[in-house]
């Protein structure tokens, strides 16, 4: 016999013989909640506010209106979105006026300045803002129209079921550059669209656009556009976009090294640096055509489409694949004079269209060469210097503000990476932060699905740019960041959803404490789920009934004898089912079919739900959230301190008026195994 601890701590016996069936069934135990999916607002505001505190109380929605007080088109912005959040968050409609308002305007009006100064809340730093909210009303008083737009985000995050936060705001930006990179591609008008009101609410102020592989007129007129990338009509149509959230459009379309969008299908190789590189990477800066063929038109053409301040030219990991300089003049002339004349012949055409230039550090400051190269450069350059690992500062920003340039930070996704840097970034006097993304020219849907940890770096980003004093958001919570990202990028509305919970206690294969090395994954009590809360339990948004896991089998030996199914006959309609779940192991092949959930209708009909490894479902001790498809769920320790966690997979019934007869899940028994924690059935 073996002990299973059930609800309340009670002892559960199943025979071993139970264990080693080839599949469990059993009838579902239901129990009702009114609050089986509960999406809420979260308490924490992202960006953290210079200064605010909160007192108990709200403003109530009831006869409240908008007023703005002034004709800034960032205040039309701020009601915009004031207006779709009252939509989505709470499917109402923001009136235009009522018996009480939130009232939007600048310290240029004098009747507005006189209250933030009463309030003890005005300020004049640029983009900052005054807000408070009380039984009188809701105000923002920006130190200029940015800042009110900037007040109106904070405010969207004080709205509640109940009515608006009370709260005392001054705020103001740390950084004054905070630039979120984002791609263009066929796919951009799906993504970009969620992307950049999202980056807007986060208090970025630019965008820098990946463009490489636009579909120049020049590029279609020379065969060498690839069939992946924007049109220019979308190149325009993101910027202006952008700008109507208040983000300067930066167009990043990378020279000097980085170049393979101009050799698309097979085209212009003669200009190719290294005659024999097998996949070209630079190009040849000694040949004319190589600017009046390819880069001037490209670069007009830039200008014209996003009508941008400043291009990001690239001009980083030069020497990194090919050899450069290849060619016997470009070596006798050498690698830093090539470096520099390059430059400066892109810098001087943009400049004469009255646009800035912006470059990577790396090859221009590299150790061999940072004596003499930088010395050599435009000093009106902006110089970006990435590194993307976590470190307690950054003098390379003062080497490049001292050599006389505009300097930038810019960060990607490691652990504190992005807080680091742009806490440097204020010490040493930057001009602000990038937050990188790289998921490949056209890999724009994995921002969601695929590489969705890059967005959640989107997150720390505009915390730690608009604050770099802020506590990491890791540090409030581990699961703030993946769960704000979420509801940022796909926002449902608060609401607060009946159901039940199913009692899987009957199909309990393994115990989630391990004090004898026969529960969860035979790894002894260190190394067990026995952090993971039992009985009624809120896990996010949802709420579950938990007692042990439905953990089938797996190749591994400590799972090998598991059961390969375990059916739960539910006889329930649903509007949705939500699955606690998560593997005993891991997988090294991302996307792998470890198993499925088989749902079976009374009227004889059945849906397959897949489970994708890292798709659908992941391993307890993996972290990264590599797709939004499953959503944030419980995070904590082992005891022997590994951070572990579990994932919800919300189910949306396609047939919602049909009865659920059962609910399968099966296993393939590959390395990563499917193990159920928890089933919740939202709505009927």
């Amino acid at each position: 016999m073996i002990g299973l601890v059930g609800k309340g701590g009670k002892k559960v016996l199943l025979t071993a013989a139970l264990l080693l069936t080839p599949a469990l069934a059993a009838p579902a135990a239901l129990t009702p909640v009114l609050d089986a999916l509960a999406a809420q607002p979260s308490k924490v505001l992202i960006p953290a506010p210079q200064k605010a505190e909160f007192s108990a109380g709200v403003l109530p929605l009831t006869n409240l209106g908008l007023k703005l007080v002034g004709s800034a088109p960032e205040l039309s912005w701020a009601a915009r979105d004031l207006k779709a959040e009252w939509q989505t968050r709470l499917e109402q409609k923001l009136a235009d006026s009522g018996k009480l308002n939130i009232t939007i305007g600048t310290r240029a009006d004098t009747e507005l300045a006189a209250k933030a100064k009463a309030a003890g809340l005005y300020t004049e730093q640029p983009e900052g803002y005054a807000l408070w909210v009380d039984a009188g009303g809701a105000y923002i008083v920006g130190a200029d129209a940015r800042g009110a737009y900037y007040g109106a985000q904070t405010l969207r995050q004080l709205l509640t079921p109940a009515g608006l936060r009370f709260a005392r705001i001054q705020d103001f930006p740390g950084l004054k550059q905070r630039v979120a990179m984002i791609y263009l591609d066929s796919y951009s008008k799906g993504v970009n669209d969620r992307l950049i009101p999202m980056l807007a609410e986060l208090k970025y102020n630019a965008v820098l656009i990946m463009s490489n592989y636009v579909q120049w007129d020049v590029a279609r007129a020379g065969g060498w556009a690839s069939a992946g990338g924007a049109t220019k009509a979308e190149a325009a149509r993101v910027a202006d976009l952008a700008r109507s959230y208040g983000l300067e459009p930066i167009p990043l379309i990378e020279t000097l090294g980085h170049v393979a969008w101009m050799f698309q299908g097979g085209k212009n190789l003669d200009l190719v640096q290294d005659p024999q590189s097998q996949n070209p990477y630079a190009y040849d800066t000694l040949n004319p055509e190589t600017y009046t063929r390819v880069l001037f038109p490209v670069l007009k053409e830039a200008v014209e489409t996003f009508k941008p301040k400043q291009i990001h030219l690239g001009h980083d990991e030069v020497r990194n694949r090919d050899r450069f300089p290849a060619r016997e003049n470009g070596k006798a002339v050498g690698f830093e004079k090539l470096f520099v004349d390059d430059t400066i012949k892109l810098h001087d055409y943009l400049k004469s269209m009255n646009v800035g230039t912006i470059i990577w550090h790396d090859a221009a400051f590299a150790d061999s060469v940072v004596s003499s190269l930088p010395a050599q450069l435009p000093k009106d350059l902006t110089v970006a210097s990435w590194n993307y690992n976590p470190a307690p500062d950054y003098p390379i920003l003062s080497t490049i503000k001292d050599a006389g340039f505009t300097a930038l930070g810019t960060s990607w996704g490691d652990p504190l990476n992005t807080e680091t840097y742009a806490a440097a970034a204020l010490k040493r006097g930057a001009n602000g932060m990038i937050q990188t993304r790289w998921t490949g020219y056209f890999g724009n849907p994995s921002i969601w699905d695929g590489q969705a940890d890059q967005g959640v770096n989107y997150v720390r980003g505009g915390n730690s740019f608009w604050n770099p004093a802020a506590k990491p958001l890791a540090e409030v919570d581990p699961t703030l960041a993946e769960t704000t990202y979420r509801d940022l990028y796909a926002p449902t509305p608060y609401a607060q959803h009946a159901g039940q919970l199913v009692d899987l206690s009957k199909l309990v294969t393994r115990t989630l404490a391990d004090n004898d090395e026969n529960g969860w994954i035979h790894k002894g009590p260190d190394i067990d789920l026995s952090g993971l809360p039992t009985g009624n339990v809120k896990i996010g948004a949802y709420r579950f009934a938990i007692s042990g896991a439905v953990m089938l089998k797996g190749a591994r030996g400590a799972a090998s004898d598991l059961p390969t199914q375990a059916t739960i006959e539910l006889n329930q309609k649903a509007a949705r089912l939500a699955f606690l779940h998560t593997t005993g192991w891991t997988t090294p092949v991302n996307r792998e079919l470890i198993g499925r959930y088989e749902i079976a209708y009374a009227d004889g009909s059945k849906i397959v739900q897949p489970l994708e490894y890292g798709r659908h479902i992941r391993a307890w001790t993996e972290l990264t959230p590599s797709s939004m498809v499953q959503a944030p769920g419980w995070r904590g320790q082992t005891k022997d301190g590994l951070a572990v966690n579990l994932g919800v997979l919300d189910w949306v019934n396609p047939k919602p008026d049909q009865v659920i007869k059962t609910v399968t899940l099966i296993s393939e028994s590959k390395q990563a195994n499917p193990t159920l924690v928890g089933l919740t059935v939202v709505g009927k």
